[in-house]
């Protein structure tokens, strides 16, 4: 991108260093050698959620095939794994594809002006010894959507009585003492069925209380058509056939789930009555109320959980809490749950942009009222890109989308000599509605906090990967993006 109305830092300012900054640093360095690329990263080092939880059990709820990036392939026969190890990678690829020469640790972008007489961004930044400035061509933000600060914890009447530990595992301590303690795991989220299994063997005993039960899908840590895979074809070969095979399940459940839902809950149930050793916990536990996909289905490694509820060194209670003591919870049927230590795995808060302060010429905008182009350009907002994941596929699948396109976008706009691209604004007919489709907990909260998308057009954000890549790899010059 030409430097048409004077000089500035950087070309291209990527905000965060986990699996989104690096496929963007990678996408960068092979498509737009010549730009002047800077990422910045609040956190000391690469890992970005993977950097920052660190409760046992963490792991991925998605297989490694697909979570890992297309042009480094996970390569072992290990499908499930663990937040150390998945850093690790992370931080291997981005080792290899040189994120330590452009990036800048300990930054937290904090405000984001956008000058139309100068076609820039400046950027206000916290960094290790005050504040600092930065200037840009284009901004993109690849700081996923939670909140790193602060996870949820809902409102429960009388927390401050309990006379334990109260952990959220956003901010696990080190050295938490579980031996021989009774542990409450409020929440039944993809934390709390990876965070009850890797502490029943320490503890006393654990009990996982539930508003109402989750979908749940075992699968093996390690995949045996993998390993077969691995068997017959070089590494990076095998590796990318298992994640084409994963992408093909993981679309084809999901489909089906919209179209047959009654089917698809047959089937799920089906999957867990047999996982489960004790069959009785089926029905008041492990039966949701609503429809398949309507929130996300929980992973099952290796049938851990129910493995652990066999042995009763863990068991899972359905109630609502009525009030917390020093000794325990007060459930709304008069039972009552007593407890050493608290865990209150009940979600996360939603932001994007890592909660920075857009300005366009001086006047506020809110993402979270407006829509996205393509799934990556922000609504009358120039020169700024986002990446997001889809929610029925690993994160990472979207991200190599969003990055070939902005790559496709910027080397066109240094070809021709543009200086800014704005989408929008939509056609009156275009209606809005929510970018994620689900009606999860966390989702629900953060309306009004990430971005909408459209009913149709380049203002949809399909969650299906080949219609999305017949909406991407259009056009660039469509009509609705402002070239200039």
């Amino acid at each position: 991108m030409p430097d048409a109305r004077g000089a500035v830092d950087f070309d291209v300012v990527v905000v965060g260093a986990g699996i989104s900054g690096v496929c963007a640093v990678h996408y960068l360095r092979t498509r737009c050698p010549a730009l002047r690329v800077c990422v910045l990263e609040a956190r000391a080092r690469v890992g970005g959620t993977w950097d920052l939880f660190r409760y046992p059990g963490v792991r991925s709820d998605s297989d490694m095939h697909t979570l890992g990036f297309s042009f480094r392939p996970w390569t072992d026969v290990e499908t499930i794994a663990d937040g150390p190890r998945i850093r690790e990678y992370i931080e291997e690829t981005a080792r290899a594809e040189e994120l330590h020469a452009k990036a800048r640790f300990g930054r937290r972008l904090r405000r984001a002006r956008w000058s139309s007489d100068a076609s820039a961004w400046t950027l206000e930044v916290d960094g290790p010894d005050g504040a600092e400035r930065y200037t840009c061509r284009f901004l993109w933000g690849c700081t996923g959507y939670y909140r790193y600060e602060e996870g949820y914890t809902p409102a429960l009447p009388g927390l401050e009585r309990f006379a334990g530990p109260v952990v959220h595992p956003q901010r696990w301590p080190e050295g938490l003492e579980l031996e021989g303690r009774r542990v409450l795991v409020i929440g039944s989220g993809a934390t709390a069925m990876s965070l009850v299994p890797a502490i029943a063997s320490r503890a006393r005993e654990v009990i996982m209380l539930q508003r109402s039960p989750t979908y749940l899908f075992e699968r093996p840590r390690e995949d045996e058509v993998v390993r077969w895979l691995n068997r017959l074809l070089p590494p990076r070969w095998a590796a990318q056939l298992a994640r084409w095979r994963s992408i093909a399940l993981n679309m084809t459940l999901y489909e089906a789930a919209r179209r047959w839902p009654a089917l698809v809950r047959r089937f799920l149930l089906t999957r867990v009555r047999y996982g489960l050793h004790r069959r009785e916990l089926l029905a008041p536990h492990f039966t949701p109320r609503y429809a398949p996909w309507d929130q996300r289905i929980c992973l099952i490694a290796d049938g851990d959980l129910f493995a652990e509820l066999a042995r009763g060194r863990a068991r899972v209670v359905t109630d609502h809490v009525a009030e917390i003591d020093a000794r325990g919870v007060q459930l709304r049927s008069g039972a009552r749950v007593d407890a050493d230590v608290l865990i209150t795995a009940t979600g996360l808060e939603l932001q994007v942009l890592g909660g920075v302060a857009v300005e366009v010429d001086g006047a506020p905008v809110h993402p979270g009222e407006r829509m996205l182009y393509k799934g990556a350009l922000v609504e009358g907002v120039p020169n700024l890109a986002m990446s997001l994941g889809y929610t029925n596929l690993s994160w990472t699948i979207r991200c190599e989308l969003t990055c070939e396109y902005v790559c496709r976008l910027l080397n066109h706009m240094g070809a021709r000599g543009y200086t800014r691209c704005r989408p929008g604004p939509p056609a009156p007919d275009v209606r809005r509605r929510p970018l994620i489709g689900l009606r999860s907990g966390y989702v629900e909260r953060a309306r009004g906090v990430v971005p909408e998308q459209g009913t149709r057009g380049p203002w949809r954000f399909p969650q299906n990967l080949l219609v999305d890549r017949r909406l991407v790899g259009g056009p660039l010059e469509d009509g609705v993006l402002e070239l200039s």
